[in-house]
């Protein structure tokens, strides 16, 4: 079989065979899967063949080797790639969305990560938590952040705080911070996503210059630093848009791998009183269900960047109602993919309950993606419907 390498410098570039590509990297995925637990990380053999295969590129600046590809594609990879390994999918979703987000930043900011090594990989942590003093050309910066997915392969760092401005609400920034001002603390010891290796990360009083942090409201407003010079429609959506579905989709993709597993087991499980699974109702329902849920999902998540898309392309406004639709939509379907997950375990009797069967890995990888703040449906739900009942939006992640 040709490697990732082979493949990068000898096929030409469309979005199938990106998606093909991914879907070569499934089997060895799962071969890897027991390698990425015992590490608490991904092996580095695994980012190298993501970075051979482009994946990286896929939402990139052409001014930087990328494919500047619809969003579509880039999820379809993240789900592809999580039929094998869902902690895989999660780190490629967290830090391949942030070669698109660079390019909502001054330009000066993607030409200090890139500018001598274009595969350089970024990670991030956006919780509020950097303490934020002005000083002349810029911030100094310094806080603690939990949850910074596949920080070990990384050079460079995104890490969320709050300015404060007497009499005006906190202003939310992204701080960019290169490996040199930031160090790593070992603290992912978890129960599923466990090769994500999203470990801690300290800062103690760097200086980050202006240029080299990002306005939540230009975000959501359309009004980036990089906007005149990254001119690609795909840099015009909203960043709460591609955000959210960056940590949710691997859930879908995670979804078919424990349905894939589970076939596979109840197509020849006979239980201790001789019952056939393949004959079990619950078993059957089961599988007819979650195939319908994973189907509706990538229908919904396909729909809804193609809207938006072809909004941006035609010079349209994008609507603050459908918007919130959408991201009430990205934030139930890792909710909606934990109840099938549970539903196919159930299904299994009591064999399922043995820790070398597979389906465990994709159960506790959809339970764990379920605890990101954006993957809970309640605020999110409650906001759109409040605003359809006539109450004031309170979101602008959107």
């Amino acid at each position: 079989m040709q490697t990732a390498q082979a493949k990068a410098t000898t096929t030409p570039i469309n979005s199938q065979v990106i998606v093909q590509r991914a879907r070569d990297m499934v089997p060895v995925l799962k071969q890897r899967s027991a390698q990425a637990i015992e590490q608490r990380m991904l092996p580095a053999e695994t980012i190298a063949d993501m970075k051979a295969a482009g994946f990286f590129d896929v939402l990139k600046p052409k001014a930087y080797g990328g494919y500047e590809m619809d969003p579509q594609v880039f999820y379809d990879v993240a789900m592809t790639l999580a039929e094998g390994c869902m902690s895989t999918a999660w780190v490629y979703g967290v830090v391949g969305v942030h070669n698109w987000q660079m390019a909502l930043f001054d330009p000066r900011a993607a030409e200090d990560v890139w500018g001598q090594d274009t595969s350089v990989l970024i990670a991030s942590t956006y919780m509020p938590k950097g303490q934020v003093t002005p000083v002349e050309g810029g911030f100094k910066f310094s806080g603690r952040w939990g949850f910074s997915s596949g920080i070990d392969h990384c050079d460079w760092v995104l890490l969320g705080g709050l300015i404060f401005n007497q009499g005006q609400p906190p202003e939310y920034r992204t701080f960019l911070v290169p490996k040199s001002d930031y160090k790593v603390i070992d603290t992912w010891h978890t129960m599923g996503l466990k090769g994500t290796g999203s470990k801690d990360i300290v800062v103690e009083d760097a200086f980050v210059p202006e240029y080299r942090t990002h306005k939540a409201s230009d975000g959501f407003a359309g009004t980036n630093p990089g906007g005149s010079t990254f001119t690609a429609d795909l840099y015009k959506l909203p960043f709460g848009q591609i955000f959210v579905r960056a940590v949710s989709s691997a859930a879908i993709g995670g979804l078919q791998g424990a349905l894939d597993t589970f076939i596979d087991f109840a197509k020849v499980r006979v239980g201790d009183m001789g019952n056939k699974t393949s004959e079990q109702g619950p078993a059957q329902i089961a599988a007819a269900e979650t195939a319908m849920a994973i189907d509706e999902m990538k229908l919904v998540l396909h729909r809804n960047f193609g809207v938006l898309m072809d909004k941006v392309r035609n010079k349209q406004p994008l609507d603050l109602n459908q918007r919130l639709l959408f991201r009430a939509q990205a934030a139930q379907v890792v909710d909606r993919s934990a109840k099938h997950a549970y539903q196919l375990f159930s299904a299994c009797g009591g064999r399922g309950i043995f820790t070398d069967f597979d389906l465990h890995r994709y159960v506790f990888d959809i339970f764990a993606a379920r605890g990101h703040y954006a993957n809970n449906p309640d605020q999110f739900e409650r906001n759109f419907g409040g605003v359809m009942l006539g109450r004031d939006n309170t979101d602008y992640f959107l």
